[in-house]
């Protein structure tokens, strides 16, 4: 399928649009919509704004102004994931679409989601509307990187998180301000936050957002020697924390989340033993390393990832190194590529 630059210019629109549900969404993708009709441009656009609201099309729909109804079955939507066909939370969006009657659907990409797959597509094309896939598809895939990763994968897109000092320990005392903001930035995105027994009882520490707006993750507390078993930390008067003593592997803990969870997006926070376990099983997406030029000569030594890191960023004196997982699902589509 050609697109035009005019199709790239207005699906760009949609993912501009699909990002302002960051951090609010989960584990419904992020989507945006954007309506154009012939000769008038942009008469109607959403997004996703909230996990059990109205999806992007829902939104963008009701955006439009009375006097433009009339021009729907003229126009055009681009929406960056396939339209759902399925009554969730809310009613099926191909539903939507349909009735609304537009000529012509672009669809930046397919939902992996097994309940939809394909079929809100073919919902469209039953009813005579033309639909076109795959602008800008990868853009629409990596935006929800975690979305994919957990439905295709069958398990939660896995980020881990150290900061070490210049002589390779752990070193949980070098972000600054910025920094903070970054990793609360992170919890937030996230589903679950994973540390280990020893994390908790060195820090004790709330695991929850402070310094920006959003939810904060569901502690998970990798506990296998059950060390805190009727303690008072902070992280076990939570009533929402996981607490694992069982032993089970990391592969069959990620699954259940998934599975009996929902949840799409893991963030790992340590210690170093429990970061090498996820490293060693393969078991992670991606990695931020925030290291600082100043040796500690400490105790415990930080985790290594051999892959080269795919980009950096300058945090004050410190420098935070971003990591691809070699078994991540995005590097799996690169190898195709």
């Amino acid at each position: 399928m050609t697109f035009s630059d005019t199709d790239i210019q207005y699906m760009r629109r949609a993912l501009q649009l699909a990002a302002a549900g960051e951090g609010h969404t989960s584990p419904n993708p992020m989507v945006g919509a954007v309506i154009v009709a012939p000769g008038r441009g942009i008469i109607g656009e959403g997004w996703h704004r909230r996990y059990g609201g109205p999806h992007a099309e829902v939104n963008a729909v009701r955006s439009v102004a009375e006097a433009d109804r009339a021009l729907l079955p003229q126009s055009t939507i681009y929406v960056t994931l396939e339209p759902c066909s399925h009554y969730g939370k809310t009613p099926p969006c191909a539903l939507l679409l349909r009735d609304s009657g537009f000529a012509r659907v672009v669809v930046g990409t397919g939902d992996p989601n097994p309940r939809v797959a394909g079929r809100g597509i073919d919902m469209l094309r039953t009813a005579g509307i033309r639909v076109d896939v795959g602008l800008l598809a990868d853009e629409c895939r990596d935006l929800n990187k975690c979305f994919f990763t957990a439905h295709t994968l069958g398990r939660p897109f896995v980020t881990l998180k150290w900061a070490q000092s210049a002589d390779g320990f752990i070193d949980g005392h070098i972000s600054g301000d910025l920094g903070s903001m970054i990793v609360h930035r992170r919890r937030r995105d996230a589903d679950v936050i994973v540390v280990g027994a020893g994390t908790v009882i060195a820090d004790n520490p709330r695991l929850d957002v402070r310094h920006i707006d959003g939810p904060s993750p569901r502690p998970l507390v990798l506990d296998r020697h059950n060390l805190l078993a009727g303690s008072d930390f902070a992280i076990m008067r939570n009533p929402r924390t996981i607490h694992v003593t069982d032993g089970s592997a990391i592969a069959d803990i990620l699954a259940g989340l998934y599975r009996d969870g929902g949840y799409i997006s893991v963030l790992v926070e340590g210690g170093a033993s429990v970061l090498r376990g996820f490293i060693d099983a393969g078991l992670w997406d991606e990695a931020f390393v925030e290291c600082s030029p100043r040796s500690i000569h400490g105790k415990v030594k930080a985790p290594a990832v051999t892959s080269v890191p795919a980009d950096a960023l300058k945090v004050g004196e410190n420098t935070v190194y971003h990591y691809i997982g070699e078994q991540s699902l995005r590097s799996a589509e690169k190898e195709r590529h």
